[in-house]
């Protein structure tokens, strides 16, 4: 199967070419249960048999488990067949197993506690250390991971750690980019706002930016899609199903953002899967390709913790939605009347 792809060139240095169906490693992490070897490895062998060639990873899935399980799949592989990024921001520290970080996020995983370091030695290490654990000679992209709100706490948090990142951090990711050891480099960033303040900044090449541009949110078209469309910045989407509701639908005990879904989240889902349903569209369908259809928008990477997931997302990557439907979303108030559908 030949999947869809996005060409990125920014930097004017021949970019990166995405897949429009990436893979987002964090279930190969134990993400909420553990998954065998064998059923990481099936799932993998499914995503490149299916045609993507985009794989997203960093320390923190299943604290340093996501890195070394992609270690084996990729050996073998032509680096130049992928795309492959990983993160800077956390580093991880041995310690013994009723210390480490993670209980109940993450299942069977190594014994190390998550240090918090955005500053231009940690960006170095953190590489080197990934490096070792992927066992590849490079990676094309870094993100820092989680400047956001949601990780650390408060505004005034935040501010602390963009502020560590830009006198630090920053500065060695560019040097990283020039010395061509890295083709890109952008966040890992759970909300548009700290993404947009990144950006206004320095010079960012992409973001991948999770949940926040999805069928039900569509927010981050205010003022920051357009300084990316402007700049040339692409945009990976991550968690386009917002944790859940917009793949399984408006069920019982559906999720949106990692929590129980709130009834007006369920209504809101519930009407659109309607019209879906009027145009024999699956909802998931529709949440994968209404991103996609942003004209910065490069790839999409939704989780996919078993076979049978991965086979709906290659499904979704390939499906084509009639344009009288995103018309008919945005007649009944359910879509931006400004979000790009073409």
């Amino acid at each position: 199967m030949t999947l869809r792809t996005r060409h990125w060139d920014r930097l004017g240095n021949g970019g990166l070419t995405f897949t429009e169906l990436g893979f987002g490693t964090a279930p190969l992490g134990n993400l909420y249960r553990a998954i065998s070897d064998a059923e990481a490895e099936a799932i993998l062998d499914q995503a490149w048999e299916g045609g993507v060639r985009y794989f997203d990873t960093a320390p923190l899935y299943g604290l340093g488990l996501s890195e070394t399980r992609l270690n084996r799949f990729l050996r073998g592989k032509p680096r130049d067949d992928y795309v492959l990024s990983t993160k800077v921001g956390r580093l991880l520290r041995a310690t013994t197993p009723d210390k480490r970080d993670g209980f109940g996020k993450w299942f069977d995983v190594p014994s190390r506690n998550e240090v918090y370091d955005y500053g231009y030695d940690a960006v170095f290490r953190s590489l080197e250390f990934s490096l070792e654990r992927l066992g590849v000679d490079r990676v094309d992209i870094l993100y820092v991971h989680d400047l956001d709100i949601f990780n650390h706490g408060t505004q005034a948090a935040l501010d602390a750690r963009l502020a560590a990142f830009m006198e630090g951090g920053y500065r060695a990711l560019v040097d990283l980019r020039d010395q061509g050891v890295i083709r890109a480099f952008g966040g890992g960033i759970n909300e548009w706002q700290p993404c947009q303040w990144l950006a206004e900044r320095g010079d960012f090449d992409l973001f991948l930016l999770a949940g926040r541009y999805t069928l039900l949110e569509q927010e981050a078209l205010d003022s920051f899609l357009p300084l990316c469309q402007a700049r040339g910045i692409g945009i990976v989407v991550g968690g386009p199903y917002n944790s859940g509701i917009l793949a399984t639908g408006a069920r019982d005990g559906a999720f949106y953002n990692y929590d129980p879904a709130p009834q007006a989240i369920l209504d809101k889902v519930a009407a659109i899967e309607a019209v879906c349903a009027a145009y024999d569209v699956r909802l998931v369908d529709a949440a994968f390709q209404f991103p996609l259809r942003h004209p910065a928008v490069v790839s999409m990477i939704p989780g996919g913790q078993g076979v049978a997931e991965m086979t709906s997302n290659l499904a979704a990557a390939a499906a084509e939605v009639p344009p009288a439907l995103w018309q008919a979303l945005k007649d009944k108030g359910l879509m931006r009347a400004d979000a790009p559908t073409e």
